[in-house]
């Protein structure tokens, strides 16, 4: 379930190379209780307007965009750290939540998602023996 999927989209012309792509994702905490997935997400920069967030089977997907500001292209930069484009992380959920069973807050740039486990997946949690070869 922590095989997190990592995909990105550098901005047109972005030249910084290996790490573009990762630096533009949002980092993620994604907790475990009894009864639901936890997901926060940090997203600086990004209103709520231009985050997109769906279920598509036993999948969470967050999407969402970063855009500069149209000024900015005016301007000839000597240094560019800031990072701008679109985003995409999918979270492996192991279950398919039912209808209406997510639910979603943003606050001062962090987005924090409750999914609530069905019954049959509540407290499914085996202990595996391991033995000696």
């Amino acid at each position: 379930m922590l095989d997190l999927t990592r995909q990105g989209a550098a901005t047109k012309g972005d030249e910084r190379g290996f790490f573009t792509d990762f630096a533009t994702m949002p980092a993620l905490d994604v907790a475990e209780t009894e009864t639901a997935l936890e997901v926060s997400a940090e997203v600086p920069g990004v209103s709520e307007d231009d985050l997109d967030v769906t279920v598509q089977g036993d999948v969470l997907i967050i999407k969402g965009e970063k855009s500069s500001d149209s000024e900015d292209k005016q301007k000839d930069f000597h240094v560019v750290e800031r990072r701008y484009g679109s985003f995409r992380r999918q979270v492996p959920l192991g279950f398919v939540p039912e209808q209406g069973a997510v639910s979603a807050s943003f606050d001062n740039g962090v987005l924090k998602l409750v999914i609530d486990k069905p019954a049959n997946v509540q407290g499914d949690v085996q202990k595996v023996e391991i033995g000696k070869s």
